[in-house]
């Protein structure tokens, strides 16, 4: 597991993006969301249990996690993403077992005072705090005994990774250039699958199926992909022999496939 220093001046405010994000969700996202959810959870039934969403940004996942009968508590570092989480709340009118909060894993105090849940999800977040080792420390001390901990974290590409640090740092460092990034990383990323769509006579279809499958807009994902500062990322088997020297089983994972993007891990805490 790799880390870096950051300051308040260089962090990508997420906040930002997930507010614009909401103009466009609809109940299809919402939709896939719970399912993909599911998938993940195979078999552990969210009715009534507790879920913690560290990082909530959007508040898909949480809405995800209400409508499949969980006791919600969100919360974010950014405070854009506290009013966008909260603002998803009040857009479909949640009136109870929905707590939203400003907070970071990495603050002990403030971990200690919501207490322990059921379920603990962190969906591509702790890699962004400036200290992954200390919050996969901090988040596996809020699991409840045989409770759930689901968490997606950046793959170690090797030097690749050094390498989109390093942009990331840049497009967080120098706003005037930032538009410019993003028009040229939406093309690195799908101009090629476009141009294949065209010929194959499906204009545009592998941009819906992403929307689809993700739950999420491309075009704020990849602002959300080259923003992302601090990043951190680390190799799938390390996280694994992290979580089992804690007492921790792995029931289910999704990795993708020794390329660019998130690990996904399910683990039991053992009794």
């Amino acid at each position: 597991m790799t880390g870096n220093k950051t300051t308040n001046e260089n962090r990508f405010r997420f906040g930002r993006n997930w507010k614009n994000y909401l103009h466009y969700l609809d109940e299809s996202q919402i939709q896939n969301s719970m399912a993909s959810l599911k998938l993940m959870l195979e078999g552990v039934d969210l009715k009534d249990k507790t879920f913690l969403d560290i990082g909530s940004g959007s508040g898909l996942s949480s809405l995800a996690a209400i409508r499949l009968g969980a006791k919600v508590t969100s919360f974010d570092y950014d405070l854009d993403s506290v009013k966008a989480t909260k603002g998803l709340k009040k857009k479909f009118k949640i009136k109870s077992d929905w707590t939203v909060q400003q907070g970071s894993v990495l603050d002990q105090n403030f971990l200690n005072s919501i207490g322990k849940f059921d379920i603990v999800y962190s969906w591509g977040v702790l890699h962004h705090t400036g200290n992954m080792s200390q919050a996969l420390a901090n988040t596996e001390r809020i699991v409840k005994k045989n409770g759930i901990l689901f968490i997606a974290i950046y793959n170690d590409q090797g030097y690749k990774s050094v390498i989109w640090r390093k942009i990331k740092l840049i497009y967080n460092k120098y706003p005037l250039i930032r538009p410019i990034m993003v028009f040229i990383f939406v093309l690195y990323f799908w101009l090629p699958k476009s141009i294949y769509d065209f010929f194959r006579l499906k204009p545009f279809i592998s941009w819906k199926e992403y929307k689809k499958r993700r739950g999420m807009s491309p075009f704020f994902d990849v602002i959300d992909w080259i923003g992302g500062y601090p990043f951190e990322y680390s190799k799938p088997e390390d996280i694994i022999k992290y979580f089992r020297v804690k007492n921790f089983t792995l029931i289910n994972l999704k990795t993708c496939g020794g390329k660019l993007g998130c690990n996904e891990f399910v683990f039991k805490k053992n009794e």
